[in-house]
């Protein structure tokens, strides 16, 4: 009996004696050894696939493993399955399927960094920041940025349901139909002496097309008479960053354009400007906003450091992180987070954005108030009180009111679709040219 006994504490010994004395380095092993980690994913894994109370595929477990492992790093960083990386191509390169919005996670909801412009999303009125709670009734909380990028997509004509949470509002459901997004990436005209070019996105020819406007509106207005140029970025959600360097580049004679840096300071990129700015050093004033990210925020920011432009409108969004697309034959590919992107004087663009030199916000125009009893004729004793009085009693109505409230009417509407932004950036051009020429001649 003292000899099982003393079998069976040797035994228990031998089992927990090791636990206790070996902690600290089994503890260090676990965390610091991905072999033994994997052992606990297989674990989980295989637990998943015996016990799960519905069916699922190896693949469908694996995709969510690794696609979960990305998602946890930054908002950006993703698994992009074959359909997914499909469309990412297709998207670069100016045409896809949807309703024309950039979007991004927070807390589990979809932000809407930009809506592009003339795209289904651009014309319900959907604005950057706004949060996508619902989706055809759907609650979006659970959902991966993938899963709800794909729930949004569908047939061209087949309808949707957003519910919309946007600041000081209440919650608030917008109907639209989807459509084959073709992006025009480049817009441009001449007002009167000044150039327009307004940059929607950054895909493969978005720098040809801007050298294209450039030599149009030069031709159009004249070389003498044009004043300088505006470049609306505004809801401009960025795109390749070649092209970004390009257009910058378009603008500069000299100096760094962008620097990205990642973990490794050997993998440091810079690239540069060549020599030649096509606009001869005319003025430039660029609009930017809240829905300015990534390549709009990277031209923006070189621009302004080499005070190349005055930037106008509101901060940026601030995406300044690089993200690098890894394919995975037969799988599709990973989105990860590689670097960060720096202005040329040194400027994180990343949550940080790019600040606007003059802060121009988005502006109403209102009715105000007509203030009753104030006018010469409300004076003590003013002069030709009686006749005015006499004339007020004697007045008839106006035959032509009613034509005259509609005129009133549609010059009001007329009114409010007026540019505010747009608006003060030709003043501030205009005022500039002026300078110039006053200085040219001193």
């Amino acid at each position: 009996m003292k000899k099982l006994l003393l079998a069976s504490c040797t035994c228990l010994l031998l089992l927990t004696g090791p636990c206790f004395a070996d902690k600290p380095t089994k503890e260090k092993t676990v965390k610091d050894d991905p072999y033994l980690l994997l052992e606990l994913f297989g674990a989980a894994f295989q637990s998943v696939r015996t016990d799960y109370v519905d069916e699922t595929s190896d693949r469908e477990l694996i995709e969510a493993a690794i696609n979960g492992m990305l998602t946890s790093l930054d908002p950006h960083s993703g698994f992009l399955d074959d359909e997914s990386f499909n469309d990412m191509q297709v998207q670069t390169k100016g045409e896809f399927g949807g309703l024309g919005i950039e979007v991004t996670m927070e807390n589990g909801l979809v932000r809407v960094v930009s809506p592009i412009d003339d795209t289904p999303a651009f014309k319900a009125g959907i604005q950057p920041g706004d949060l996508i709670t619902h989706i055809d009734g759907t609650a979006v909380m659970g959902m991966t940025l993938n899963d709800a990028v794909d729930k949004m997509r569908g047939k061209p004509n087949s309808k949707i349901k957003l519910t919309i949470r946007r600041k000081n509002e209440e919650p608030f459901d917008v109907t639209m139909k989807r459509d084959i997004i073709k992006i025009e990436s480049v817009k441009y005209r001449a007002e009167n002496d000044i150039g327009y070019i307004r940059i929607i996105t950054f895909s493969d020819t978005t720098t040809n097309h801007v050298e294209k406007a450039i030599k149009e509106i030069t031709k159009q207005v004249g070389k003498d008479k044009l004043k300088g140029f505006i470049l609306d970025l505004r809801n401009n959600p960025g795109g390749l960053l070649d092209q970004a360097v390009g257009v910058a580049d378009t603008f500069l004679n000299e100096g760094e354009i962008v620097s990205t840096r990642s973990r490794i300071p050997e993998d440091t990129m810079r690239l540069s400007a060549t020599k030649g700015d096509l606009t001869n050093g005319l003025p430039i004033v660029v609009i930017i906003n809240e829905g300015s990210a990534s390549a709009s925020e990277i031209v923006a920011g070189a621009l302004q450091d080499h005070k190349r432009a005055v930037l106008v409108g509101t901060p940026s969004f601030g995406k300044g992180s690089v993200q690098s697309v890894k394919p995975i034959p037969g799988y599709g590919a990973i989105k990860l987070t590689t670097a960060r992107y720096y202005t040329p004087s040194g400027r994180s663009i990343q949550a940080k954005g790019i600040e606007p030199d003059v802060i121009i916000p988005r502006a109403e125009i209102k009715e105000l108030p007509i203030i009753e009893g104030y006018s010469e004729s409300n004076l003590p004793k003013a002069l030709g009180q009686q006749e005015g009085e006499k004339n007020k009693q004697n007045s008839v109505k106006d035959p032509k009111a009613e034509t005259k409230s509609s005129s009133e009417t549609e010059a009001k509407e007329q009114e409010e679709k007026t540019d505010y932004q747009l608006d003060r950036a030709m003043d501030i051009l205009t005022s500039i040219a002026i300078y110039r020429q006053q200085d040219q001649k001193m």
